[in-house]
């Protein structure tokens, strides 16, 4: 199966439809007078279709197992067809997309099943997706003229002894969301260096500043003493979530010191100098941290 690890949960939705056409006017008095002989039709679909939903894993491999915590099966009837709605909710990692579109698949084939003793013309047609919500293809967020800086914190690599990783990798995650770095800097471990650094790109009308390394507890990480004293608006959501999802991947995440918040109008997040950690975060954050931008200019939460 495709690996989910790095994904959060969030309220996922779908919605899918499936038309039943049956070919007499009769057949739509029998289900909705519930004197179909197999029994009452809605009833024994909408059962069909709920353990449907909770059986896709087990039908189709690429499925992964994930806890179904709504359905709901809609019915409406419309001339000579019955159009069946299915709307399915999880909080996970992965959207329910094909639960939804299998169960209401389900449901439709078990009223074929029931209507056919009575209807030979009867039809199913146009199972589909009509909705999905949750995860992060709703902030499909493309920010080209965010203007980013990367400030690698690091006395080693800033003699030369060593490569950056981190930095790279947080310049790499960013490309999805078309935001290009237009400053890139590798400084000492030094809190007078960091801040000089921090205020030159906020003159700079720099609106976001990615910080990695020095988050740690050894006596040269100072990244977050160095930050925290320029920040006028922390936002200490940011860094507890980065944290959280962290810690679910590796329990030493709890011992980042990092932070987040406003330097005027900069949005300044620091982060761990290791390489899984800034992935982490990456993943964590982005993109729906990019949020805070258009609040900033007004938009409603």
């Amino acid at each position: 199966m495709v690996d989910i690890t790095h994904k959060t949960n969030t309220l996922r939705i779908a919605t899918a439809q499936a038309i039943v056409q049956v070919s007499k006017p009769e057949t739509i008095e029998a289900i909705l007078n519930r004197t179909v002989p197999k029994g009452d039709v809605y009833e024994m679909a909408k059962a069909a279709g709920l353990l449907a939903v909770k059986k896709t894993p087990y039908m189709l491999p690429d499925c992964h197992p994930l806890p179904i915590e709504s359905t709901t099966v809609a019915y409406r009837v419309e001339d000579l067809t019955v159009v069946v709605e299915m709307t399915v909710k999880t909080i996970y990692k992965t959207g329910v997309e094909v639960e939804a579109m299998h169960g209401v698949s389900v449901v439709a084939l078990t009223m074929y099943d029931m209507l056919k003793p009575i209807d030979k013309g009867v039809e199913i047609r146009h199972i589909k997706l009509l909705e999905k919500k949750g995860g992060k293809s709703d902030r499909k967020a493309q920010m080209p003229d965010l203007k980013t800086a990367v400030v690698v914190c690091s006395d080693s690599i800033s003699k030369g002894i060593g490569e950056d990783k981190s930095g790279r990798r947080i310049i790499e995650k960013l490309k999805p969301f078309a935001i290009k770095v237009s400053d890139y800097s590798i400084i000492p471990d030094d809190k007078d260096l960091i801040q000089e650094k921090i205020r030159g790109l906020c003159d700079m009308a720099f609106r976001l500043v990615l910080v990695t390394g020095g988050t740690g507890l050894s006596p040269r990480d100072v990244t977050p003493e160095a930050v925290g004293e320029l920040i006028e608006v922390p936002i200490d959501g940011i860094v507890e979530t980065a944290r959280q999802y962290g810690q679910e991947r590796i329990p030493t995440a709890m011992l980042s010191r990092a932070v987040a918040g406003l330097v005027g109008n900069t949005l300044v997040i620091t982060m761990p100098g290791s390489t899984g950690g800034v992935t982490d975060t990456m993943d964590a954050l982005f993109p729906h941290v990019l949020h805070v931008f258009s609040v900033m200019e007004g938009a409603r939460h």
